[in-house]
């Protein structure tokens, strides 16, 4: 067979490998936010009032929250191995560093009026229970991930 016709067909499973794991991925994302949803829901306590303005303001700050995180820092990290570093000139790494204090600066901001939001909505004390829940929800999630991962 000619390399003209083995070319299609390596990059058609390629491909499709790799949209695979994007769906697998995006499957896991989307049970994960599920189990937080109902998790907070739960720990809230939230009024039917506080959870119908409550939720797309969380939900759409988590989301973007996410996007500036997962994607850009990763775009950032995976420049930040050692052979990267020192093979990158003194130009590019201000560039980079640059870029991600951009980042950070969004994120900083994207906090900052998700707080002023929420505070419109929830009591201080309810605010504090949120922050709390979150850190104990990712507690919760990195035991199973562990959990998981020693059963293999």
């Amino acid at each position: 067979m000619k390399i003209k016709n083995i070319l299609p067909i390596i990059l058609f499973f390629t491909t499709f490998s790799f949209y695979a794991q994007n769906e697998k991925t995006d499957e896991k994302r989307e049970k994960v936010k599920a189990y937080k949803v109902s998790f907070l829901t739960t720990e809230l306590e939230l009024s039917s009032t506080e959870a119908e303005k409550f939720w797309p303001i969380y939900n759409a700050f988590d989301d973007k929250q996410f996007e500036l995180r997962h994607e850009k820092m990763k775009m950032y990290l995976s420049k930040l191995d050692d052979e990267s570093i020192g093979a990158m000139s003194e130009k590019e790494a201000a560039s980079l560093l640059s870029q991600m204090e951009s980042t950070d600066k969004e994120l900083y901001l994207l906090r900052d009026k998700y707080n002023s939001n929420i505070k419109k909505i929830l009591s201080a004390k309810k605010i504090l229970k949120l922050k709390k829940s979150e850190d104990d929800f990712n507690k919760k999630l990195l035991k199973q991930y562990r959990d998981k991962a020693g059963n293999k």
